[in-house]
């Protein structure tokens, strides 16, 4: 039976190591090789894990945003009736342009695309004041937000009622001595006034991103402007609209877009497109050839042009405001 301490009764530690090993131990060093298969396939995990956190999200995207683009775009270079799957090229298309009601849509997204500046400014100026908590901020931030949660039918609802030619609004301009106005049956007035109705119905998720976009604003700009003595303007020009340079350009894109493929409730209340067509937009347009003329290739071309122009007019905004941020 060995004794404790004798060689023999450590041989069965020792068995499987080699010297370099026993040499590394006893210096404190190991080496480096060992550990090299476990930290590069870490490394590896490190590399895939933000494409495995975004591989539903893209899969979804294809799936249900990509494809369908796609059989889109290719179904509208088809035919409608007695032409129906027929391959007709860009037939579609070049009746789609001739058509003076999808001009004149094309004309009210001009004129949205002028008005998008007062669409962004309401809620941004709003929010400069809640920010700087003017007495009552607390319940104004609710009361901007309230129309967010309406209906688009609802509003149309209640504004018919209001801007009716024998209706409170006309009623209260009488009493001021000031002629009635016709707000959804005059062609000049119509689309102005529906848009004015979406503003007031959507700026409050608006204001909700730049109330967020305000947190991180860095407040001691603000008090340095404060001490040299800026005006509110000056302050609002040369400090808030600088560091809130992406918000801004967030709630541009999203307005547009909104305002390009929101509409529709309110138009289908308010105008039905009319009077005269004079309040046509492309959504609206697309809804008319789709569910009323039945002529889904023809609307196919319709969104076709739609998705192209929500795009130019997206990359030329963020483009601009890029600019105007360097600028500045």
């Amino acid at each position: 039976m060995p004794l404790r301490g004798s060689p023999s009764s450590v041989r069965p530690a020792d068995t499987g190591r080699t010297d370099e090993t026993k040499a590394g131990q006893r210096t404190g060093r190991t080496d480096p090789g060992v550990h090299a298969p476990r930290r590069i396939s870490g490394q590896r995990a490190e590399r895939l894990a933000p494409y495995v956190l975004l591989a539903p999200a893209i899969v979804i995207v294809v799936a249900f945003r990509l494809v369908p683009l796609l059989m889109g775009v290719n179904f509208s270079f088809t035919g409608d009736g007695e032409r129906d799957g027929a391959t007709v090229g860009l037939d579609n298309y070049a009746e789609l342009f001739r058509d003076p009601l999808f001009r004149t849509a094309l004309q009210n997204v001009g004129l949205l695309v002028l008005l998008l500046p007062v669409a962004v400014a309401i809620p941004g100026l709003l929010a400069t004041f809640i920010y700087l908590r003017v007495p009552g901020h607390r319940i104004y931030r609710s009361v901007y937000f309230f129309p967010a949660v309406l209906s688009p039918v609802l509003v149309g609802a209640i504004f018919n009622l209001l801007l009716a030619f024998d209706g409170p609004l006309n009623a209260a301009l009488g009493n001021t001595g000031i002629d009635p106005v016709d707000w959804l049956g005059d062609p000049d007035i119509a689309m102005f006034t529906v848009v004015g109705v979406h503003v007031w119905a959507t700026f409050g998720m608006a204001l909700v991103v730049f109330l967020a976009g305000f947190s991180t604003l860095d407040a001691t700009l603000l008090d340095a402007a404060r001490v040299d003595g800026a005006s509110l303007p000056q302050v609002i020009w040369h400090v808030i609209v600088p560091g809130l340079s992406r918000t801004i350009q967030f709630v541009f894109v999203t307005t547009m877009i909104g305002m390009l493929t929101s509409m529709f409730g309110l138009l289908y209340v308010m105008t039905s497109g009319g009077p005269e067509g004079s309040t046509y937009l492309p959504e609206y347009y697309i809804w008319v050839q789709q569910g009323e003329m039945n002529r889904p290739a023809f609307a196919s071309a319709a969104s076709t042009v739609l998705f192209l122009l929500m795009l130019v007019v997206g990359l030329a905004q963020l483009a601009l405001l890029r600019r105007a941020g360097k600028e500045h």
